[in-house]
């Protein structure tokens, strides 16, 4: 009975029910008690008005069946009780979005150890993540954006959270640095650590996700997880992809992002990360980047959308830029690019704004390129200077050859001329010797 405009309270739900679905009405009050018999094996009652505590819908509940709870999109309140979850052992889906829960993620959620969607976005929950969650090794899912939870992002994620597909931490006080057990989350397909207080490096060994790399496929059928009859219960999840909030559900598995935007990571933007050529959206704007984008940026074929605004990038922009086919999302402004646009259809398509605040040219932009002409005479110049002159060569070697004989040919002819000549130049070496012997006396003797 979802989608209609059904009011009024919800009083119980009958034990003999296996599936309820009366999502999207206008029910009010509190949530109706699951009882301690029920049959239940999924319960949605999301995006409605139900008010109160989350204690009064769990705890009665005596059943060991239950595969799914969804109460999203409501306006619960108090804190998630601490008891109860040791009766759902078979649960696997639970959402819990968009409601006012607060308080700290209790330490008993480490009992739902069937669980493979656990989604508590956009709530009033704090604190730091209990280590109690790292049994929950069938997580498939982890969507825990907008709250106020903080510490650093846990290395058993990667240790003991192996099989996560999506984790989204988004808008939270996460800091510290990315730890590198976060590559070992190889299946990992949406990625989103934007709006916290990361800082450090990107991790090089984010080539390590198989997805994200195109050496593993996708599949959809990861992402349902309660399936009765004909019917496929299956996880939505809210994404920002270019600014903009969507919610996604039947392409899911399709989806392949990262997003490590509005952080303090420093450093170069690794040329590991080329590695991902399956990735469709890479954001990484408003961070403190140093250095250039990668001339292998090219690699990847399959990106979409493309932001670094509001880094310290600088350099010309690779030109394999151009090979790329896909992009309809690019940003490049407020960092300190220089050179030209390089030039493709998809990068001329794009507005202005795109570049702003750089030392770029061409277009699409408004400021030519300067082309540079060279001088016709400098150039003259340049080219004699490389001549070899022959006739010069060749003037020189004949007029040294005919001095050569001029002065030989006669001493070894005249014997007479040949005499005076040794003798002269015997005199001029005793001439010298004695010269040279006076002054180093004069000068010693000083």
């Amino acid at each position: 009975m979802s989608q209609n405009h059904i009011q009024g309270t919800l009083l119980g739900i009958p034990r003999t029910l296996a599936i309820l679905d009366l999502s999207h009405n206008k029910f009010s009050g509190q949530l109706p008690a699951l009882s301690n018999s029920s049959l239940a094996f999924f319960v949605d009652l999301s995006s409605n008005s139900f008010v109160g505590l989350l204690h009064h819908f769990i705890c009665p509940y005596g059943g060991k069946e239950i595969e799914g709870l969804n109460v999203a999109n409501n306006s619960l309140s108090g804190v998630i009780p601490n008891q109860c979850w040791e009766k759902y052992l078979s649960l696997e889906f639970l959402n819990l979005e968009n409601n006012n829960l607060s308080g700290e993620i209790p330490r008993t959620l480490g009992f739902l150890s069937s669980l493979r969607s656990l989604n508590m976005c956009n709530n009033k929950l704090f604190g730091r993540l209990p280590s109690s969650l790292k049994n929950l090794t069938k997580l498939s899912i982890l969507l825990l954006a907008k709250n106020k939870f903080v510490g650093r992002i846990p290395t058993w994620f990667g240790t003991k959270l192996s099989d996560l597909r999506i984790l989204n931490l988004r808008s939270n006080n996460f800091h510290r640095n990315i730890a590198r057990e976060l590559c070992y989350v190889t299946s990992i397909q949406i990625l989103d650590l934007a709006h916290n207080n990361l800082s450090g490096n990107i991790p090089r060994c984010f080539s390590n996700f198989a997805v994200l790399s195109g050496k593993e496929d996708t599949s959809t059928d990861r992402f349902i997880y309660v399936q009765y009859e004909d019917t496929d219960v299956l996880s939505s999840v809210s994404l920002v992809k270019n600014g903009r909030e969507d919610i996604y559900s039947t392409i899911l598995g399709l989806v392949l992002s990262m997003d490590l935007s509005s952080n303090n990571l420093s450093g170069y933007i690794p040329s590991e990360l080329m590695a991902l050529k399956a990735l469709q959206t890479l954001n990484l704007s408003r961070n403190q980047l140093t250095g250039s984008i990668p001339k292998n940026f090219g690699d990847m074929k399959s990106l979409e959308s493309f932001d670094v605004s509001f880094n310290h990038l600088f350099g010309e922009l690779p030109v394999s830029l151009s090979s790329m086919s896909f992009l309809s999302s690019f940003n490049v402004s407020y960092n300190n690019f220089s050179g030209r646009v390089p030039t493709s259809t998809q990068l001329q398509s794009f507005n202005e704004s795109s570049f702003f605040n750089n030392k770029l040219c061409g277009k699409p932009l408004t400021k030519t390129c300067a082309v540079v002409v060279p001088d016709a005479n400098h150039k003259e110049e340049t080219n004699v200077s490389h001549k070899v002159d022959w006739g010069l060569i060749i003037s020189t070697v004949s007029e040294f050859i005919v001095g050569f004989w001029v002065v030989v040919t006669p001493l070894i002819v005249n014997n007479k001329w040949r005499t005076a000549y040794f003798g002269f130049m015997r005199e001029l070496r005793y001439m010298v010797f004695d010269f040279t012997r006076k002054y180093w006396r004069t000068m010693f003797h000083k």
